[in-house]
């Protein structure tokens, strides 16, 4: 097997097979936004579900809640944002073009047109501004969420008295999150909106170290068992100068991307920061009443936060892969069949037989398995049209099957074919998701 992955060759296959489309692409596309097409929603959706079932089967509780993305901006005075969540931007004077300056050496010249004449560094804030109602005026400012965080936290109080959780728990969210980077690049890696997996467990702030730990290996093996290469995983602790202003503690977990080893996800000990900020800027008490010491105190919080969209590029470049075959190269998305977005497919070996091949089709769906049928081609280019979308296992009914009952199942990643009966279909199917 040689793998042959490259950013390029993922743009294109997202593109080609209905992964992912650039945004507003037919009015020339707008920088760090994506639309996904058929397959990446299925991929995603995939993706959510099994983080969140993840987050919800340990021995600790954790439950979801759903926060809303604007705020007004008192929230992100609290939370530091506006303080601080702006990144360096130096803009070169003579082709105008605009960079990170933490991500370019100002001592060497223009990358765009080869002349060392650089603007004044200057903060450059990244949050989206806007105003929220009829008027326009420092009453009215609200900004999108950088982050998912900070709706749990508001939540926190609301959360413990409608469910009656108790300290130590978590409270998990899925969703979008905005971010006006100054350069988003390397497709879905750094983006302007995109999706966030966060979970906020709240603890005694003699419990947060150990907790920070058993999250730490959680996580992990959650990784491990969607199918990522251990050999391109590994973690990476803050030191003292990576820390961010919220932190006592962080970890990050990173992947060997095609561009480099990048932040997949973050662990971090956020200690009493978050619920402490709270408490000052809106004078409400957020505080838990221990009935062991009686006394109150604020939780501490360790934090889970990885973003969906680097996670999806994450697997479409752990399964990429290109094989030989017969003398001709084979393009093949080896998913764990667990996050892959179409389950099985249904070949007819011929156009004849496509109603009773439909019919066994139409079966399975309604089992609530993601299938799909296709008879516009070639049984070869059928084949190698699911090896593109990462199909673990196809179907082919042919003029026998009228006969005895059987198909011919045909497994994605070892090319080997069986003939199983019919009815065997879905108890193969389940043995393939476990």
């Amino acid at each position: 097997m040689a793998n042959k992955v490259s950013l390029e060759k993922i743009v294109a296959l997202c593109k080609r097979k209905g992964f992912a489309y650039q945004a507003s692409e037919i009015y020339g596309g707008i920088n760090g936004v994506y639309d996904f097409g058929p397959l990446g929603t299925l991929l995603r959706q995939n993706l959510k579900n099994l983080w969140m079932q993840d987050m919800m089967a340990g021995p600790q509780s954790v439950v979801p809640i759903e926060g809303s993305i604007l705020a007004p901006s008192i929230v992100w005075e609290a939370s530091g944002h506006i303080e601080n969540f702006s990144d360096p931007m130096v803009d070169c004077l003579n082709c105008k073009k605009r960079y990170r300056a933490d991500e370019i050496n100002l001592e060497k010249s223009c990358p765009g047109c080869g002349k060392k004449k650089w603007t004044e560094i200057r903060q450059f804030q990244m949050m989206f501004k806007t105003n929220v109602g009829a008027l326009s005026d420092s009453s009215s400012i609200a900004y999108l969420r950088p982050e998912t965080a900070q709706a749990i936290y508001i939540n926190f109080k609301n959360v413990m008295s409608s469910t009656r959780v108790k300290i130590p728990f978590g409270i998990a969210q899925i969703g979008k999150a905005f971010r006006n980077e100054i350069t988003p690049k390397q497709f879905l890696f750094r983006m302007r909106e995109f999706e966030q997996m966060e979970m906020q467990f709240f603890c005694k702030k003699e419990d947060a170290d150990n907790f920070f730990k058993s999250w730490l290996e959680r996580r992990k093996f959650f990784h491990k068992n969607i199918g990522l290469n251990t050999e391109k995983y590994r973690t990476h602790p803050h030191g003292p100068d990576e820390l961010a202003h919220y932190a006592k503690e962080a970890m990050d977990i990173e992947y060997e991307f095609p561009f480099g080893w990048k932040e997949l996800e973050g662990i971090h000990n956020r200690s009493d920061y978050d619920l402490s900020q709270h408490i000052k800027f809106s004078g409400k008490e957020l505080g838990v009443y221990d009935d062991q010491t009686k006394q109150s105190y604020v939780p501490h919080i360790v934090e889970c936060s990885i973003g969906l969209d680097r996670l999806f590029l994450a697997i479409m470049c752990n399964a990429y892969c290109e094989e030989e075959v017969e003398g001709n190269t084979r393009v093949v998305l080896k998913f764990n069949p667990k996050v892959a977005p179409i389950k099985a497919a249904f070949l007819p070996l011929s156009k004849k037989l496509s109603e009773p091949m439909q019919a066994i089709c139409n079966d399975i769906k309604k089992l609530g398995y993601q299938v799909q049928f296709d008879n516009t081609g070639s049984i070869g280019k059928l084949y190698r049209r699911q090896d593109e979308a990462g199909t673990p296992v196809c179907f082919t009914y042919d003029f026998e099957s009228e006969k005895d009952q059987t198909v011919t199942a045909r497994n994605r990643d070892t090319l080997k074919q069986e003939r199983i009966s019919i009815e065997q279909i879905p108890q193969y199917l389940e043995n393939i998701l476990k």
